[in-house]
């Protein structure tokens, strides 16, 4: 016992430091953690620069609506569309959730979001419930179009009435900021 308070004494720090390293890899801690330090550093996405703006060529995606029904992503061509990608084990996308729930409360009536998942039903009812999210949750009923195929989530997609691809966001970003709104107010004036 001796020997050891001197040990003790002197790296306390570095036992600290991995006990704060095995508690994140090893326990259920670790999700709230990522998201808190997603949401730290949460960036306002930006318009992609005019070369990168592409038209959306094909409209041509069938998407089961949560609470049941299909919807075709067709229905929205003409208008100004957000389109997002994600998963509720996904650090990013939950960290970004509360930014996109906020946009939706306030675009939600001018803007056709489409927030799709490839979860099952149950899991995804249960994480909007325990959120209190009230967003328009989808899953693919058909392959989706090669610019929607995308290996990273969260990406989210704003599309311009004329079909433009605006932006083009991977990784968790503040949607409810003032960059945004303005690309959105932009976009719906046209």
């Amino acid at each position: 016992m001796n020997k050891l308070k001197p040990f003790l004494k002197k790296n306390w720090n570095n036992i600290l430091f991995a006990l704060v390293i095995v508690v994140l890899l090893f326990l259920q801690t670790n999700m709230p953690f990522q998201v808190f330090v997603q949401k730290l550093v949460a960036f306002s996405p930006s318009e992609l620069d005019a070369e990168e703006q592409v038209d959306i060529a094909n409209y041509s995606w069938e998407l089961k609506k949560l609470e049941g029904g299909v919807q075709s992503l067709e229905a929205s061509e003409g208008k100004v569309v957000i389109v997002n990608l994600w998963a509720t084990w996904c650090p990013p996308c939950v960290a970004e959730m509360p930014s996109m729930q906020a946009l939706y409360d306030a675009y939600g009536d001018q803007v056709d979001f489409y927030f799709v998942s490839a979860e099952e039903k149950g899991r995804l009812t249960k994480f909007l419930q325990k959120n209190k999210y009230k967003l328009p949750i989808y899953k693919e009923a058909s392959k989706a179009p090669e610019i929607f195929r995308v290996t990273t989530i969260p990406t989210t997609f704003v599309i311009s009435k004329k079909g433009k691809l605006i932006m083009k966001t991977t990784g968790a970003a503040d949607w409810n900021s003032e960059k945004v709104h303005a690309v959105l107010d932009k976009l719906l004036a046209e």
